[in-house]
């Protein structure tokens, strides 16, 4: 498994900078949606990154990768997870993105990532309820100080699996246990808290089916990753 963050801060609302042309045209058509222009710069930077993190673990040029859906496991319709529509051995991936910060999760199993800025009070206490009643209990026992950081890595814990079985949050929020008791986790994946090193505002998580796998490094970059000059294979 290889996970790579990308700090998107200084990109600011100048597009000039960043490879364009490497998104196709849903991607292109999906971008121009966004009615205010920061959540535009949002989705382009994460998008570039997803190509360039996948294009170094394929041998594919960025803007030559194509995209497919998975069968939702949920109800049988083709909005499953995203995946690459040609990649042999499969190149199983995930993306997530918050607040001038990219997170990219590549693995040759089943994979989901989720990164968040870590949430006020207000937010703990208003999605507590839908959480299992186990992780209810655990965020609870926190002080009110450290209590929204608490909250913040089981969030991104619980995503980043929702995205990893493929449901995302129509799966539900309080099926699964995914608190600070490994031993009560789903069986068959692993999922890891993330050391961020500075960006200790941020939590993030990856979640992959697979037993027995070491905590990934995380490989940082900077917004120069999303420039014109794609980085070399």
């Amino acid at each position: 498994m290889d996970v790579w963050l990308v700090r998107t801060d200084d990109v600011r609302h100048d597009t000039a900078a960043l490879a364009l042309e490497e998104l196709d045209g849903r991607e292109r058509e999906r971008a121009d949606r966004f009615v205010g222009p920061g959540d535009r710069l949002r989705y382009i930077a994460a998008h570039i990154a997803l190509r360039r993190v996948l294009a170094l673990h394929t041998g594919t040029a960025p803007g030559e990768l194509r995209f497919t859906r998975a069968t939702c496991p949920e109800c049988g319709g083709p909005h499953g997870r995203p995946e690459l529509a040609a990649a042999t051995p499969p190149v199983h991936f995930s993306l997530s993105h918050s607040h001038g910060r990219v997170l990219v999760a590549v693995a040759a199993a089943p994979v989901g990532a989720d990164i968040q800025r870590s949430p006020g009070g207000g937010t703990v206490e208003a999605c507590l309820p839908a959480l299992h009643p186990a992780e209810r209990a655990e965020v609870a026992r926190q002080s009110e100080r450290v209590r929204p950081a608490a909250f913040g890595r089981l969030w991104t814990r619980k995503e980043a699996y929702l995205k990893g079985i493929g449901t995302g949050l129509a799966h539900g929020l309080s099926a699964e246990y995914l608190g600070t008791d490994t031993r009560h986790r789903p069986p068959g994946w692993t999922v890891f808290d993330l050391d961020l090193a500075e960006d200790r505002a941020y939590a993030a998580a990856v979640a992959v089916r697979a037993e027995g796998v070491g905590p990934p490094e995380v490989r940082v970059r900077s917004a120069a990753f999303l420039g014109a000059a794609a980085p070399a294979m």
